[in-house]
C-alpha cells in the first residue's frame, strides 16, 4: 500500500558533520523534528529507504538511529504497518553533548514552553566578555513543562537586539533559541560552548522549578557563536537536579 506524502511526518534537514557517528546526527536531528512539531502534525514517519533519502546516509544507518528513538520510547515499530511517533512519549530524556548543534537543539526541544517575559536587560557581568563594547541585550526567560505539566527547567538567554527584533515569540513557544535563531533568522551557527556545574535552587528557580529551596540544580550555561566569531546568545539554563543528568561522549580522531 502506497502512502501519501501529506499523511507521513516531515523531518526537518540536516547538514552532516562527517567527523561525527553519522547515526547519532541524524537520530538527534529527528528527535529534535519529533519533539518541535506542530499538534497536528501525523504521527507516521515516512519509510526507512525514504527517511535515508531525506537525510543522505544508508538505509543502515537510518536503521541504528531509528532504534535509538524507540529505545528512547519516542517512536513504536510495528511490522507491515510502519513506525509511528509515540504521542506520550516521555520527554525527561539525559541531556548529551557530542559536539553537534542538533545535539544541542534535540536536548532543548519537546517541553511544553512559556515565554514568561522577554524585553531589554543590561548585560550580566558574568558574561560581558561574550559581549564586548555592548551594554544591553534582550532577555528572554521561559519555562519548560513536560506532558504532566510538571516543571523541568527554566531558560533566560540574553540575546543580540538587532536579532531580536526579528524573533516571533510564537516560534519560541515551541522551538528552542537555537533552532530560531539558526532556522527562522537564518544565523550560520559555527560553535556552541557549553559549561555545567551543579548548584543550589535560589529563591527564584525553587518557585519555577516547584522543587524546596536549596535542592540541587544542574545550571548549564551556553554560548552561542556565528560563523563570524560573534556571540550571538547566551543562555542559562536551571534544571531540576531530580529529573535530568548530563553525558559527554568523546569521539576518538
Amino acid at each position: 500500500m502506497t502512502t501519501s506524502p501529506s499523511s507521513t511526518f516531515a523531518p526537518d534537514s540536516l547538514v552532516l558533520n562527517r567527523k561525527l557517528p553519522l547515526w547519532y546526527q541524524v537520530s538527534q536531528s529527528l528527535r529534535a523534528s519529533i519533539l518541535g512539531r506542530r499538534p497536528d502534525a501525523p504521527l507516521r514517519l515516512p519509510t526507512e529507504d525514504a527517511l535515508a533519502g531525506h537525510y543522505g546516509v544508508s538505509v543502515l544507518t537510518m536503521r541504528q538511529a531509528l532504534k535509538e528513538l524507540e529505545e528512547e520510547g519516542l517512536i513504536s515499530r510495528h511490522r507491515r504497518r510502519g513506525t509511528f511517533i509515540e504521542p506520550t512519549a516521555l520527554r525527561g530524556a539525559p541531556v548529551r553533548l557530542l559536539g553537534s548543534v542538533d545535539a544541542i537543539v534535540a536536548q532543548q526541544s519537546g517541553d511544553r514552553t512559556s515565554v514568561l517575559g522577554h524585553g531589554p536587560a543590561p548585560v550580566p557581568p558574568e558574561f560581558a566578555e561574550y559581549f564586548p563594547g555592548r551594554a544591553d541585550t534582550v532577555a528572554y526567560r521561559r519555562l519548560r513543562c513536560d506532558e504532566s505539566g510538571e516543571p523541568t527547567n527554566w531558560a533566560e538567554n540574553f540575546v543580540l537586539p538587532e536579532l531580536a527584533a526579528r524573533i516571533d515569540l510564537a516560534d519560541l513557544a515551541r522551538w528552542p533559541m537555537t533552532k530560531v535563531l539558526r532556522d527562522a533568522l537564518g544565523v550560520r551557527i559555527s560553535r556552541i560552548t557549553d559549561t555545567v556545574e551543579a548548584r543550589l535552587a535560589d529563591p527564584d528557580t525553587a518557585r519555577l522549578l516547584q522543587v524546596p529551596l536549596l535542592s540541587p540544580i544542574l545550571h548549564y550555561t551556553g554560548v552561542t557563536y556565528d560563523d563570524t566569531g560573534r556571540t550571538v546568545d547566551v543562555v542559562r539554563i536551571h534544571y531540576r537536579g531530580d529529573r535530568f543528568s548530563f553525558t559527554v561522549t568523546m569521539e576518538a580522531p
